[in-house]
């Protein structure tokens, strides 16, 4: 049942996200233009949008499946994929590539993110487990510990060269818009490699959410599977993060919703949240289309306004939990 919901959810906001936008559309003019038929200019309109849906389905699904596997690894409710440092290993990549090798241009921007997503994980990967100790804890802190000297070092190349604000400060809020399919299929093979991983874990997962030594006794290697996890959560983040730029509260917000919905089986979050992480996503986007018509308002400002009362909520049933 709750699939089919989900299914249903996501058909509408697909719909809504070809539908809406500075000019608005019907769901006749959208019919037409999938046929065949229709004009020129609103045949031309509603396909512009296709490259914004497709980032939308593939950078929702990213953070949502990130997101339900870094609460199940940390078994941290309030985790998400900017713990391992993610979205600031990519805007440091890029202010650096921008200012010191004159990297310019959306493709350029995706491939840098990309690395500097991909090397930040791994980085906090390593120096959290270095020693075989300190668990999920030293994770989060050389996570944390990461970001803030990303942060420092954005600030301060940022600030000191006004050309390379300019881009950064357009990336770093996310949006959806003024990119094309070059984006999509540039980061869909990592996407795809992490969601595999990531429904090859869920067995694994499942066994852990009873303690490390009961996954143990069944024959799970806890650390493999942390370790497998993690990577599966860099690999999606890094996608997402690279694609349309760092977008906060849906790798959060969605597993909650999800677990609400199907209880604590990993297998049944990670199905649900691919679907439900892509809905959320284009509704955001949909919505910020449509409240400063004809500006638009970026689709991480929008998620940021839902997310916060998400992460209110978990507060309160972490409290009520205690």
């Amino acid at each position: 049942m709750a699939a089919v919901l989900c299914l249903a959810l996501l058909a509408l906001a697909l719909l809504a996200s070809v539908m809406f936008g500075s000019r608005p559309t019907s769901a006749g003019d959208v019919l037409r233009v999938v046929t065949g038929g229709g004009d020129a200019y609103t045949r031309t309109v509603i396909e512009s949008r296709y490259p914004r849906t497709a980032l939308g389905v593939l950078a929702g699904l990213c953070l949502a499946v990130a997101g339900t596997l870094m609460q199940g690894i940390t078994r941290n409710p309030l985790a998400e994929p900017g713990l391992l440092g993610i979205n600031a290993g990519a805007s440091a990549s890029i202010v650096a590539a921008t200012a010191f090798l004159g990297a310019s241009g959306q493709r350029e921007t995706i491939w840098w993110a990309l690395i500097g997503a991909l090397v930040t994980g791994v980085v906090v990967h390593v120096v959290g487990t270095a020693g075989g100790g300190g668990g999920t804890v030293r994770l989060v802190l050389a996570g944390a510990v990461l970001s803030a000297v990303l942060a420092a070092f954005i600030q301060a190349v940022a600030l000191s060269k006004p050309q390379v604000f300019d881009t950064y400060r357009y990336w770093v809020v996310g949006a959806l818009g003024g990119r094309g399919f070059d984006a999509f299929w540039a980061v869909l093979p990592f996407a795809a490699v992490g969601l595999v991983l990531a429904l090859l874990l869920a067995p694994g997962l499942n066994a852990m959410a009873m303690g490390d030594d009961k996954a143990a006794s069944l024959g799970i290697s806890p650390a493999r599977v942390k370790g497998a996890g993690l990577l599966a959560a860099t690999l999606l983040a890094a996608a997402a993060t690279a694609a349309v730029g760092p977008i906060a509260f849906v790798g959060l917000a969605v597993p909650h919703l999800v677990r609400a919905l199907v209880g604590a089986d990993f297998r049944a979050q990670i199905l649900l949240t691919s679907l439900a992480g892509p809905t959320l996503l284009l509704f955001a986007d949909v919505i910020g289309r449509i409240v400063l018509r004809p500006q638009e308002l970026m689709v991480g400002v929008v998620t940021a306004f839902v997310g916060a009362p998400a992460l209110l909520f978990a507060v309160r049933r972490m409290r009520g939990a205690g």
